[in-house]
């Protein structure tokens, strides 16, 4: 069935394009001095609409195509055929791997104080709460990206150079974030460029270990948002200081290094009958 979601030079073009234009846009108006409330409500809705483009794409081109109607259809709640400790990996992986980065971070002189649950996300957002944006993001994008994108690559490539190529664009995706103020991806650029290829790199070991769970249980794309959600309240529960994160990407990147290694056929083969 993957060799029918047969369009990713489409799909990702828009994807791209899209939001760019959308996002642009919202970082002129978050720069503007004494911008009018009604701008800066301007500026949030331009940015879920950026968010929630890629969504409609996927959706119109699966419901153009009857066999991916059906296809989704089966793997919205796909929860057969597989092991459930992949969802649980899913829900605590990140989480685990925060804990102990910040236990890590400790022991070379950080502050205790890392776990302290502050209740305020490090970033803020034009009309919408930071915590509607780290809930909304994560399922909406997932909703595109493995509903129709993953596979779409998959058909092409091996799933190493899928995550790899999905890695890259993602990065490009997210660089209009950079320059809306007071935004997440904004405020890592202010905190030094370590922490900003931290989160570069991050994003490549986020995407192996993501695609790594989407395929073990079967294209159950619920799970990578699951996984998504995980990550962003993760790095947002405690006062996490920047280094800590550095060390959580470590960490992770074991973690997928040996993903690798004991997968190596579901990754560097490129017979997609390897999968529903």
């Amino acid at each position: 069935m993957i060799e029918k979601y047969n369009k990713p030079v489409l799909f990702y073009s828009l994807s791209l394009v899209i939001p760019w234009i959308l996002w642009f846009t919202a970082a002129y108006l978050s720069r503007l001095t004494n911008a009018s409330n009604a701008l800066l409500n301007l500026q949030g809705i331009l940015g879920i609409a950026g968010l929630l483009s890629p969504t409609f794409i996927a959706t119109y081109l699966i419901a153009k195509n009857r066999n991916l109607r059906t296809d989704l259809k089966s793997r919205i709640f796909n929860f057969k055929g597989y092991s459930f400790a992949y969802v649980l990996l899913a829900i605590f992986l990140i989480f685990i791997c925060m804990v102990l980065a910040q236990l890590i971070s400790v022991l070379f002189g950080y502050s205790i104080h890392q776990f302290y649950i502050s209740g305020h996300p490090s970033f803020t957002s034009a009309l919408f709460s930071p915590w509607f944006i780290l809930a909304f993001a994560p399922i909406v994008e997932e909703l595109a990206w493995h509903s129709y994108g993953t596979d779409a690559l998959r058909q092409k490539f091996n799933l190493f150079s899928t995550s790899m190529i999905f890695g890259l664009y993602w990065t490009i995706w997210h660089l209009p974030l950079s320059f809306i103020k007071g935004y997440y991806h904004s405020n890592l650029v202010a905190e030094g460029w370590i922490y900003s290829l931290n989160f570069v790199f991050s994003l490549f070991v986020f995407v192996i270990l993501m695609n790594w769970l989407y395929y073990k249980t079967n294209r159950n794309f619920i799970v990578p948002i699951l996984f998504h959600l995980s990550a962003n309240f993760s790095n947002e529960l405690f006062a996490t200081h920047p280094m800590s994160k550095v060390i959580q990407t470590g960490l992770l990147l074991i973690v997928a290094i040996y993903v690798l290694i004991k997968n190596r056929k579901i990754f560097f083969k490129k017979d997609i009958c390897l999968y529903p």
